[in-house]
């Protein structure tokens, strides 16, 4: 059944260059090969200043862009967030977006009463794609996958985002050509599923 993607594109370079931008490309076009409706959000061209207070959180209205991009989060059925693994999480740009994005009462309802808030991205899936330089077992085993266990639980899952998949790409600087064609056709075939 054809669902609407949308691709969230996390590395801060917006220009292109990095091995994350085809990543997506590739997932984007299995997806649109798949009969998917896509779209693709590169956080790395987006304007908006970090949250420094609460009250930026959870008071005032979000930047242009950030409105934007809340939109197309609620339009979508099936969400790919990639980011490049920096210093062990996710690089600050990237997680000054998702803050920007769950501010606003935006995928949680109000917890004022006490109980559990209102999961209002209930009904969407996600995959989270992430590159690193080291290998992905040792990310597993020794850091646990921080970055992407609080993106899925505490943010996705919480929100009510389920099922939340994840894809590790190690040894990013090493695999050589071949082994980035591998992963480009294996992100293609993903696409295609957009499950």
């Amino acid at each position: 059944m054809p669902r609407r993607v949308l691709v969230i594109d996390g590395h801060p370079d917006g220009s292109g260059r990095r091995f994350i931008h085809a990543l997506a490309g590739a997932y984007s076009a299995g997806a649109e090969a798949g009969g998917h409706a896509v779209r693709q959000l590169t956080t790395g061209q987006l304007e908006f200043p970090l949250l420094r207070r609460n009250e930026d959180f959870t008071e005032g209205t979000p930047p242009p862009d950030i409105l934007a991009a809340q939109d197309a989060i609620r339009e979508a059925d099936h969400l790919v967030l990639l980011f490049p693994l920096w210093m062990g999480d996710m690089p600050a740009h990237f997680k000054g977006f998702l803050e920007q994005v769950f501010s606003q009462g935006f995928a949680l309802g109000d917890t004022s009463s006490g109980g559990l808030p209102e999961r209002k991205l209930k009904g969407k899936s996600a995959r989270i794609v992430v590159t690193m330089g080291m290998p992905a077992f040792i990310y597993r085993l020794f850091f646990r996958a921080h970055a992407v266990r609080a993106l899925a639980g505490l943010a996705l899952r919480l929100a009510g985002v389920r099922p939340v998949r994840t894809t590790l790409i190690g040894r990013i600087e090493s695999i050589g050509d071949a082994g980035r064609a591998r992963w480009l056709a294996r992100l293609h075939r993903l696409g295609m599923r957009a499950a």
